[in-house]
């Protein structure tokens, strides 16, 4: 049963008041745990998580261009040697100081159709600059003090099927959790003692399983010796755990868009949409793209929009469209959500190679038709750096948060058990208004971050006030006191709010009014 179908099948029976597309879905769920528990059931068997891992620390300050800002972002003293031109960036619908790599028209085509988020200004506190250390900070999800030996998927994944493997398959779960095409299992997938995936090593080991290539030369080598490196090639695939299982989904599975040739992610992504259409109960699947270490010769000088960097982004761009088509073509895309990370961005400041040095934030890609939210935070500002990096907007477990809470369905424990912590949600899969969009022009918040006290001004608030409610990143609505400055204007008391990310919403009678607030001292 889909999950959407279940809740409207709920929320009709039992009077239960689901805002799935807003922001009260999961704290009124939580008024029945029984409700709850049946949502979480129904979301067991229907939902896919696909990873995308960015080998190498990918520059995100020529990936999401902030068109407001060309004359710094182009300036002799920030990136004249590798900007990309105003006129070459692609454009993003409603979002017009905003845009992408000249590269990426998958997936700018997917962002105007509302399948694509770009979560701005993603790190975490006092980063990391080791692509080794970096990287293991964000698949176990630590703090950048600390260590951990197992990965945030695979604590989650753990707790929904304990004691795997030693007591799986079974009959509610035939299939591994989760399936890597790599070579060596990502500590994301690690559980406290064990690995929750099973690993295909590429999609040729994959072909000789399922039988498409099971007569395919895997070595050129001819002879005795050939013989022999081919029977052991078979043996590899013939070996991988649950087999049976992948076969039996391979045969029922298809593709039906087309996908790139010569395209390595786009090559794993169609075995991703085949097990899937073919009823693969996986519900993670890890992928990777290296490459993105590009301290020279990011861009040919004379166009910078072509070069490593744009073969790089035009690969990763055509396989998720591609994948995406797929998905919505047999009719499985309300199941699935992909998401891009890196271990790292880049400096904001080009080097003298053409290329950039390690560096800290950079966006995030999170893709599907589940995305209520195109863009989450601003642009970054190029005038207020950190020692030449980009200063952080969203830590990356806020988006973990939100894919274990609004898209997996988990408990605030499990989520805490996850991360370590509990983290407030990025409003990825969350209908929001921010102040990177148009109806917010309406809307004046100041000042923003707020430390004790906010101002609200808007035309609209002259015609009264229906309701003001603040609430936080998951969803829960906080007391806050008001009072009137002037007929078009109202103080918000927050000083009494824990610091971190809120939305404060109003409704007039001439609509709903949004913004996201931040509390700091």
């Amino acid at each position: 049963m889909k999950r959407r179908n279940f809740i409207q099948l709920a929320a009709s029976s039992l009077a239960l008041p689901v805002l799935i597309d807003g922001f009260g879905a999961k704290a009124f769920a939580r008024q029945s745990s029984f409700v709850q528990s049946l949502i979480n059931l129904a979301d067991q068997s229907d939902r896919v998580l696909v990873i995308i891992q960015l080998q190498g620390g990918n520059d995100g300050l020529n990936t999401v261009i902030p068109l407001d800002q060309m004359s710094v972002y182009t300036g002799a003293n920030f990136r004249k040697n590798i900007a990309i031109s105003e006129t070459k960036a692609l454009k993003l619908k409603n979002y017009a100081a905003t845009g992408l790599h000249p590269a990426m028209t998958g997936m700018q085509q997917l962002f105007n159709e509302g399948k694509l988020s770009i979560v701005q200004g993603v790190s975490y506190p006092t980063p990391n600059f080791s692509h080794f250390r970096a990287s293991d900070i964000w698949m176990t999800a630590v703090d950048s003090s600390q260590t951990a030996f197992s990965g945030w998927a695979g604590r989650y994944l753990d707790k929904r099927f304990p004691e795997f493997p030693d007591k799986y398959p079974t009959a509610q779960m035939p299939d591994p959790p989760a399936i890597q095409i790599g070579y060596v299992t990502a500590t994301t997938l690690l559980s406290p003692t064990d690995s929750m995936a099973i690993v295909l090593q590429d999609p040729d080991t994959f072909a000789r399983l399922v039988g498409d290539k099971p007569n395919a030369p895997a070595t050129t080598l001819t002879g005795y010796v050939g013989k022999q490196v081919e029977f052991i090639r078979q043996q590899q695939a013939s070996s991988v755990s649950y087999a049976g299982q992948i076969k039996t989904a391979a045969t029922k599975g298809k593709n039906l868009a087309t996908y790139p040739a010569s395209n390595t992610l786009a090559a794993q992504l169609k075995i991703v949409a085949r097990l899937i259409s073919g009823g693969m109960q996986t519900k993670v699947y890890y992928l990777t793209m290296g490459g993105f270490d590009t301290h020279a010769t990011q861009v040919v000088t004379t166009d910078t929009s072509t070069g490593t960097h744009a073969t790089l982004l035009k690969t990763l761009s055509d396989a998720i469209l591609s994948f995406q088509t797929d998905l919505a073509q047999l009719k499985v895309e309300d199941r699935v959500v992909g998401m891009t990370f890196s271990e790292f961005g880049r400096r904001a400041i080009s080097n003298g190679s053409f290329g950039t040095d390690h560096g800290t934030s950079a966006p995030m890609f999170l893709f599907g038709s589940a995305i209520k939210t195109p863009i989450v935070g601003k642009n970054p500002n190029l005038s207020d750096l950190d020692n030449n990096n980009l200063k952080m907007q969203t830590d990356f477990r806020q988006v973990y948060s939100a894919i274990l809470t609004d898209w997996f369905g988990t408990d605030d424990t499990t989520e805490a058990a996850a991360l370590f912590k509990d983290f407030s949600v990025a409003p990825v899969f969350r209908q929001t208004v921010t102040d990177t969009e148009p109806v917010a022009s309406e809307l004046r918040l100041y000042p923003n971050p707020a430390s004790s006290e906010l101002t609200l001004e808007s035309s609209l608030l002259g015609q009264g006030i229906a309701t003001l409610e603040m609430a936080d990143m998951q969803g829960r609505f906080m007391s806050v006191t008001t009072s009137r400055s002037t007929a078009t204007s109202v103080r918000v008391n927050v000083g009494h709010l824990p610091m971190g990310n809120y939305i404060l919403r109003v409704e007039t009678p001439q609509g709903l009014l949004s913004k996201r607030v931040m509390i700091a001292r």
